[in-house]
């Protein structure tokens, strides 16, 4: 007689997955749909709020043991505090014809010239204005614009850093470009250096500032006073370069972002 094996079952053991957290909440503020990143922070004693002026965003720090219940209940108790905040963000500035736009610190206006021949170039009127000249179709002015200024920004920031590293005698590697919110610009192990595009729109000192400060990470990979002295021997006037980017760095974000 045959007999059959009966069927193996198998019983799994393993703990459920627990449930993702939830990193936003979605808030009604004066009409309109805001969304708030939720961070939780183990040095945190109580919940707060900020709106970003760079990322025009805003984020709601949580304490360790916070819950999304309580924290969803205070972004609610402060939205009018919200709307305010979000008010006073600078009007961002797309870029279209006719917006004003500065590059390397000078305010220049767009100004679309379909019949011309090629892409973007800088020039200045007869009345002494400073231009941006985009060439081509209108759908791609916007397009051709930030490529412009990000080929400025490279051109800019490979010499500025090639020249501080020259005078410094470090050698630097790949130079990335990105749109930061958070800093301008960082510097790898490796000699690799990243810098925000944007820093195209500030004054000259102040792109060449970032030049150095990053550069002088290839000597000290840190913000002691050994770093300091070697930043303040590459660019002896940093201090005015850091007063520029904290009372006006945020601006640079609102440039280039399309209106809700």
């Amino acid at each position: 007689m045959l007999f059959r094996r009966p069927p193996i079952t198998r019983t799994d053991t393993r703990a459920p997955s627990a449930p993702r957290e939830a990193t936003s909440l979605t808030l009604r503020v004066e009409g309109r749909d805001v969304v708030v990143t939720l961070r939780r922070d183990a040095r945190a004693r109580r919940y707060t709020l900020r709106v970003r002026a760079a990322s025009r965003d805003v984020v709601l720090t949580m304490p360790a043991r916070g819950s999304l219940k309580e924290a969803t209940a205070f972004a609610e108790r402060h939205t009018g505090w919200i709307a305010v905040r979000l008010a006073q963000l600078p009007v961002v500035v797309a870029f279209a014809p006719g917006a004003m736009v500065p590059l390397r610190g000078v305010p220049h206006r767009i100004v679309h010239r379909p019949g011309a021949r090629g892409t973007v170039w800088a020039e200045t009127d007869a009345e002494g204005q400073a231009l941006l000249c985009v060439a081509g179709e209108a759908a791609h002015v916007a397009r051709r614009v930030a490529d412009f200024l990000k080929r400025e920004a490279r051109r800019d920031l490979t010499e500025a850093s090639r020249r501080h590293a020259l005078a410094l005698g470090v050698t630097i590697s790949r130079i990335t470009l990105r749109d930061t919110a958070s800093r301008w610009g960082s510097c790898s192990s490796t000699g690799g250096l990243s810098y925000s595009w944007r820093l195209i729109l500030a004054p000259p000192e102040v792109l060449d500032y970032l030049a150095a400060h990053e550069v002088a990470h290839r000597r000290e990979m840190n913000h002691g006073p050994r770093f300091w002295a070697t930043v303040d021997r590459l660019f002896p006037r940093r201090h005015e370069a850091e007063a520029w980017l904290k009372r006006r760095g945020a601006e640079l974000h609102r440039f280039g972002v399309e209106a809700e």
